[in-house]
């Protein structure tokens, strides 16, 4: 469904991305590792236009072209998108909040019901402006607010920075359910956890290109790869099976 192809990507004249490829195919969780500043988020930038130009290669939604797309048309060829800042709206109440999405994508998995089902503290917030809430509870109503357009990908930019333990484990809760409903996801992310439980394939991102695509199995056998680009290694990972 997503193609990314050679891709080379910059912020006015700072280049951030140097060749990247990556897909993700129905119906699958695709995570993006590496150490920070690697360009995770600047590969996410890349697919929905967010304040980085495309300057060479493929990125495709479905066959079509998103390269200089404005983000709300990425938005509504029918992408999800949760940044790494939330960008929620601050003066207005949580139930405003998810009021204003339209529903762009053919399936009609998510309405306002199933959304507070997937984060029951947002209904109890619903009367709450959303300045005010933790960084944990606008991470839920981000994601909230971005399933409401029932988006065919969901991409989701560091859905744990800063979050507290217990909100991490939420969040991985929501993540594997959404995954249970087979809800494409790319997830760039650092948490060992989630992508032990939800990724069904890993890019490793270093240096704004792609270093190694496989299984999470894979990953793990990979030692090198592990030592030289992560900031996990293969025990780390492997002890959170135990």
């Amino acid at each position: 469904m997503l193609i990314m192809k050679d891709v080379w990507a910059s912020y006015g004249h700072i280049e951030a991305l140097h060749g990247i490829n990556l897909e993700v195919h129905a119906g699958e969780v695709v995570c993006l590792i590496g150490r920070n500043g690697a360009g995770k988020t600047s590969t996410v930038r890349a697919i929905v236009q967010d304040e980085i130009r495309v300057m060479k290669g493929t990125v495709e939604f479905f066959g079509k072209s998103l390269v200089n797309l404005p983000r709300r048309e990425v938005i509504r060829s029918g992408i999800g998108y949760v940044p790494e800042d939330r960008r929620v709206f601050a003066s207005l109440t949580v139930a405003e909040n998810l009021s204003v999405p339209r529903s762009y994508g053919t399936s009609r998995l998510f309405d306002l019901n199933e959304v507070y089902e997937l984060f029951p503290k947002l209904k109890e917030l619903r009367a709450r402006v959303a300045g005010v809430l933790s960084g944990g509870e606008q991470q839920m109503l981000s994601i909230a607010r971005s399933l409401l357009t029932n988006p065919q990908l969901l991409v989701l930019d560091e859905p744990h920075e800063g979050l507290a333990p217990v909100i991490t484990q939420q969040v991985i809760a929501a993540v594997n359910r959404l995954k249970s409903k087979g809800v494409s996801m790319l997830i760039s992310e650092q948490h060992v956890r989630l992508i032990r439980e939800c990724a069904d394939r890993v890019y490793v991102i270093d240096r704004g290109h792609t270093v190694f695509t496989g299984t999470v199995e894979e990953l793990d056998a990979n030692t090198e790869i592990a030592r030289k680009y992560l900031m996990v290694t293969r025990d780390s990972i492997t002890s959170e099976r135990m």
